[in-house]
């Protein structure tokens, strides 16, 4: 597959024209949050808002991009002693993904014993995440949005109260890349997805995660969400009605939530939930 010249601009941090850029996955980029958009009349112009995370998002959905980074062996380090440019070579300098708890979790990291124990304000990033583990007992919840992520002490009401009693290990999937899911398909862990509650976000979830994990997985559905959803953003569901007003999941609750979306044709960002 040729790379056309709007996606390199964009991977070079350039601004490029919407009508450069093929629509579907401009809609796709757009509803992962990749992009920024500006408007000048009618005119809008697009640009990363990472370009590190766009270009991982694309590798990721499909190989054909692979040819948008070099595949070498050398690392940063070896080619910045034989060059003292370490630039020149793009490879993903920290892999891995990170996590959170507001409470001690005592997990294994390269079989030493670890415990993810960040103080408020702060979280610790896995980069050896092939040699992590934690106990089977430990309930994994996945959050999609950073700001929800770094402030998981302001929604610990919300998680005691729809996960009870059990201890949590909160993961987020930034930077943009394949390691974190890699990881839950390599552990027995329950899992538990939380996101926006818009028909993009559940997307993301069955084709992500569910797609790998099976009956692993569950999405977060909070109690009063329906009242919240009444109040959302319509302008989200209108601009994703195109493309995801055909989803259907044989997931009940997932189907429940999808119907809920249509109901009010709103959607609500996982952000209101923090405290």
């Amino acid at each position: 597959m040729a790379i056309s010249a709007s996606i390199k601009a964009l991977i070079s941090g350039e601004q490029v024209a919407g009508s450069k850029l093929n629509c579907k996955l401009l809609d796709e980029l757009m509803a992962e949050g990749l992009l920024l958009v500006a408007t000048r009349g009618s005119r809008k112009t697009y640009r990363a808002r990472d370009t590190e995370a766009l270009k991982r998002y694309l590798i990721d959905k499909d190989e054909s991009y692979r040819i948008l980074e070099v595949t070498v062996t050398d690392s940063r380090a070896s080619l910045a002693v034989e060059t003292g440019n370490s630039k020149l070579l793009n490879v993903r300098s920290c892999p891995g993904f990170p996590v959170n708890s507001y409470e001690p979790i005592t997990c294994l990291l390269r079989d030493n014993v670890f415990v993810v124990n960040p103080p408020d304000g702060s979280f610790v990033f896995i980069d050896d995440w092939k040699h992590f583990s934690v106990p089977e007992d430990i309930v994994v919840v996945g959050i999609e949005n950073m700001e929800n992520f770094r402030m998981i002490r302001q929604q610990r009401k919300m998680f005691e109260s729809l996960l009870g009693g059990k201890s949590l290990l909160f993961v987020s999937r930034y930077p943009q890349s394949t390691d974190l899911r890699n990881w839950l398909k390599s552990i027995s862990n329950k899992y538990v997805h939380f996101g926006d509650f818009d028909m993009a976000g559940i997307s993301i979830y069955l084709t992500e995660f569910q797609k790998y994990l099976g009956d692993r997985a569950s999405f977060l559905i909070p109690s009063d969400l329906e009242q919240r959803l009444s109040q959302g953003s319509s302008v989200r569901y209108n601009a994703q009605y195109d493309k995801f007003h055909t989803l259907h999941c044989s997931d009940k609750n997932i189907q429940s939530l999808l119907e809920l979306i249509n109901k009010y044709c709103r959607c609500y960002d996982q952000e209101g939930y923090i405290q």
